[in-house]
Order: structure tokens, then C-alpha cells, then sequence
């Protein structure tokens, strides 16, 4: 009986492989041959899978926005008050684990390949977009409950996307996550401003 293959856990297999290979060695170092080394798949045996590198590295960077997605939605606990449900908010975008501090790293890597790669940057941009609109949403909430004060949000949440791309970049430098206390009561100065 032949073998019963999933294509699809395979894929994200893949995509896994070059986001190591991308976080040791940068986007350079991902290429068809290393990325079917580290799988183990002989080199032609990647094409069943993806084209080519631009479509490894395009699911590579969706795979990289959809697990920054997922950490956001996690850090929200349910049954808490608006302003809990704003702090978390804010917390749940900044970096704050190893696994957020290395798919930051990766996401940078990539970034300069989706500059130039118009379906890349759109992707990038309706992320940011959502990013925007959940901070926004989670600041009317906390205004609505009497937490803070009204102004304009859309501002405030571009300026704190802003710190958290920084922090993202920060990290580079600082992957052991040394400057969370620094984000921490950044946070605090944030909301005191809100307040």
C-alpha cells in the first residue's frame, strides 16, 4: 500500500526549516539547497512543494503575520475588564517571549525581499492594518468603560505600533529579550497618558 502523504504538513515542514535556516544565517542563507538539506529531502524534491525560494519565502513570511496574529488574540483573557483587555492588548504586540523575539527576527529578515515584492508589501500592509484597528477597538472599549479619555486613537495606536516594530528591531541586537522591563514601563507611561 503506498504511502498516504500530507502535502500540507509538509508545506508548513518547509516553512518551519526556513525559518530556522533564516534566523541563524539570514535570508541569504536560505537557499533551495540548504532548505531541502535541513528538511531532507533531496534538492529537486522541494518543487513538489513550492516553485521555487520566492515561494518558500512568501508562505515563510505569511506563516511569520499569522503567528504574530494568533499571540495577539491569545493575550487577551476573557472576562476582564476593558482596561485589562487594552493592557493586554498592548502587551500581547510587543515582543515579550523567545518564540515572538525570533519570528520578529525572521519577519526582519525578510522584510527587505517583500519591499520588492508587491503581493508581500499588501500582505504586510493589511497586517498593520488589523494591528491598527484591534488597538483602536481595544482604546474605544477602555473609553467607553471610563478607563481613559477621549482622543484620537489612530495616532496613539500608529505611535505604539511604531515602539513595537522598534522593539522588534531592538532585538536584533538583544535576542535573550534583556529590554522587556523597558517595554514593560513603556507601557505604563502609554496608558498613564491615556488615562
Amino acid at each position: 500500500m503506498p504511502k498516504i502523504i500530507d502535502h500540507d504538513q509538509r508545506r508548513r515542514d518547509i516553512v518551519e526549516v526556513a525559518k530556522r535556516i533564516i534566523l541563524k544565517g539570514g535570508f541569504e542563507a536560505a537557499t533551495m539547497r540548504s532548505i531541502a538539506a535541513e528538511a531532507g529531502f533531496a534538492n529537486g524534491a522541494l518543487k513538489h512543494y513550492f516553485p521555487g525560494k520566492e515561494s518558500i519565502v512568501a508562505a515563510t513570511f505569511e506563516a511569520v503575520l499569522l503567528e504574530h496574529d494568533t499571540w495577539l488574540q491569545q493575550s487577551i483573557s476573557e472576562g476582564t475588564t476593558a482596561d485589562e483587555m487594552l493592557r493586554q492588548v498592548l502587551e500581547g504586540t510587543l515582543p515579550s517571549g523567545a518564540d515572538e523575539i525570533a519570528s520578529g527576527r525572521v519577519l526582519l529578515a525578510l522584510w527587505e525581499y517583500a519591499m520588492s515584492n508587491e503581493a508581500l508589501t499588501e500582505l504586510y500592509r493589511t497586517h498593520l492594518g488589523r494591528w491598527r484597528a484591534m488597538l483602536v477597538t481595544r482604546m474605544e472599549a477602555a473609553r467607553a468603560a471610563g478607563a481613559i479619555r477621549d482622543q484620537d486613537y489612530g495616532p496613539l495606536a500608529d505611535e505604539f505600533i511604531s515602539v513595537a516594530v522598534g522593539a522588534t528591531v531592538i532585538n536584533l541586537m538583544h535576542p535573550d529579550g534583556e529590554r522587556l522591563a523597558g517595554y514593560r514601563d513603556y507601557i505604563d507611561r502609554f496608558l498613564a497618558r491615556l488615562r
